[in-house]
């Protein structure tokens, strides 16, 4: 199934991952509708944090950067209401301003699932 995660950055190597923090861990939200990841955003926007951007990604590539980034994932379906926190963390896991050459990336033909998977892994916690 396809979901939609909150981005920050348009640049590819330096992209940062909405989650919100409770009880002690980082929570990923992902939608399962454009819209409502859109109206949260806004929302988002309002309260003056960062301006996301939504964007689609497979459920089984989310579950496995959760998995080995150590996040929860929190799945909104259409039928729910997701509104952010009233009050937003002052400094964030992602710093905007990092150096693209942060995350290296390797630049290989995956031969196999496995590759592929690694590579992916890669670019998902490049978005941390």
């Amino acid at each position: 199934m396809q979901l939609w995660v909150l981005l920050f950055s348009t640049d590819p190597d330096n992209q940062g991952i909405y989650a919100r923090w409770e009880g002690g861990k980082n929570i990923v939200l992902a939608f399962t509708d454009e819209d409502d990841a859109t109206r949260y955003g806004l929302m988002l926007e309002a309260q003056d944090f960062l301006c996301p951007t939504p964007e689609p990604i497979d459920e089984q590539e989310l579950k496995a950067f959760c998995q080995e980034a150590g996040y929860e994932l929190n799945i909104i379906s259409d039928s729910d209401l997701a509104l952010p926190p009233e009050q937003n963390l002052e400094e964030t896991d992602w710093k905007p301003d990092a150096q693209t050459g942060d995350v290296q990336m390797e630049h290989a033909n995956p031969a196999n699932e496995i590759d592929e998977i690694e590579i992916m892994r890669r670019r998902l916690e490049g978005l941390l």
